[in-house]
């Protein structure tokens, strides 16, 4: 006569439990990543080369490799640059921008700083990127 066993054992799980976790914690990323705001300088990109401007811009700063700025063509120390922009913007309207334009070989940080001077002083600015230092060939195009 063979025992047999009155309970049995179902070796299955359900799964629904560990769905709901699922959706639940994508719910909450998806609100928390909405909820982020990064924090960055605000720039204005040029739109495009067809819509270049005839007439030059009225604030120019150009960072040069050899740690040369120049503000409107004419040369100016490193450590005088929020000098000599405040002195050119006091002469200029709210609605005028700076043009920044950098080498190429100029490190981040030197823009950057240029940047934080625009943003503290809650002027546009407009980021321009020069292809070389000026003496120099340009870049050939990649195919």
């Amino acid at each position: 006569m063979p025992l047999r066993s009155t309970h049995k054992v179902d070796a299955g799980f359900s799964l629904s439990s560990m769905t709901d976790l699922v959706f639940l914690l994508l719910i909450f990323f998806v609100i928390v990543s909405t909820m982020v705001s990064p924090f960055a300088l605000p720039v204005d990109l040029p739109k495009s080369k067809a819509s270049t401007s005839k007439t030059p811009p009225k604030v120019a700063v150009r960072l040069l490799n050899d740690d040369g700025v120049t503000l409107n063509g004419a040369s100016i120390p490193v450590d005088g640059i929020e000098a000599a922009l405040v002195s050119e913007m006091a002469q200029h309207t709210e609605s005028d921008a700076i043009v920044l334009s950098v080498a190429q070989e100029v490190p981040t940080g030197r823009m950057v700083e240029v940047m934080n001077i625009a943003k503290t002083h809650k002027w546009r600015i407009v980021l321009a990127a020069a292809p070389t230092a000026p003496g120099q060939p340009p870049i050939p195009a990649q195919p």
